[in-house]
């Protein structure tokens, strides 16, 4: 008799277990095809809000980028002169050690490749195609300088973008007798005018300096005439950029592809939006 009621009962779960698993699942419900979701209802502010986010997210990651590694120094000059550099941006020699105007960012920009910056006013060294040295707002190509170590154990800086037709001979930043600055080409690496020695004060961290193409702006010139690959073109402000003033409205398209360049992407499609509406309705004249 127990064995026949165990038996019921064991009969009973496996079949209350079968029609479990014979029930049918329940599906999702399906929307209308009938009934279209617009713009209105959200879908617009969704995709605004995921473009922000996405520039917000490029933005962040390009303020991760690492930095440059360069030094504040002095640069001594064997002929007696420390380099300095005048609230005008004149370039001449001193023999104070302890003036702010001889102090000097050694950013590197390249292999053995340093740009020169005053502290005092952030403008940089640059040497023209005359051979002239100047002070330029902007970083240039004509900023480069090639950091050679001379047999004596001084250091001697020869412009990256000039030297002789004939003879290929480096051009060479230099000081005379007088602490007055000497054309490149007058510059020779054998003698004192050209040798310096770094005197570091401290180690810091830089920002890799935007290299603008010469012929699109002109740069702040001190105690030279410009070289003959500069214009004396204006230049416009937009977005942090400099860009040539055109005349005609497709200039105002460049100027937002540009921009987009400049940003690498990140802005949002609101931003780039208003860029055009802003292209359309005040073109340049």
């Amino acid at each position: 008799m127990a064995a026949a009621i165990a038996s019921g009962l064991i009969r009973q779960k496996r079949q209350a277990r079968e029609q479990h698993a014979h029930r049918p699942t329940a599906h999702r419900r399906r929307k209308s095809p009938g009934k279209k979701q617009g713009l209105c209802n959200g879908n617009l502010v969704d995709i605004f809000s995921k473009v922000r986010i996405f520039g917000l997210k490029k933005r962040r990651l390009r303020r991760q980028e690492p930095q440059l590694k360069g030094i504040v120094t002095r640069l001594f000059c064997r002929q007696g002169f420390y380099l300095q550099m005048g609230q005008d941006g004149s370039l001449d020699g001193t023999k104070d050690d302890s003036t702010n105007s001889s102090l000097f960012n050694l950013i590197p920009v390249g292999l053995r490749v340093v740009a020169i910056q005053s502290v005092k006013t952030g403008l940089y060294i640059a040497m023209n195609g005359e051979g002239h040295l100047y002070s330029s707002e902007l970083f240039t190509a004509e900023c480069k300088f090639k950091e050679s170590v001379f047999e004596n154990y001084y250091v001697i800086y020869s412009s990256m973008l000039y030297r002789q037709k004939e003879s290929g001979r480096a051009w060479f930043l230099g000081l005379n007798k007088e602490g007055q600055v000497m054309k490149g080409n007058r510059v020779k690496k054998t003698k004192p005018a050209a040798h310096f020695l770094p005197k570091p004060i401290e180690v810091a961290m830089y920002r890799e300096p935007s290299l603008h193409d010469v012929g699109e702006a002109v740069p702040k010139l001190v105690g030279g005439p410009p070289s003959k690959s500069t214009t004396t073109e204006p230049v416009n402000h937009i977005g942090g950029m400099l860009v040539s003033k055109q005349h005609g409205s497709s200039q105002c398209l460049h100027r937002v592809a540009d921009i987009l360049d400049w940003s690498d992407g990140a802005i949002s499609l609101v931003e780039l939006l208003f860029l055009f509406y802003f292209s359309i309705a005040f073109p340049c004249t």
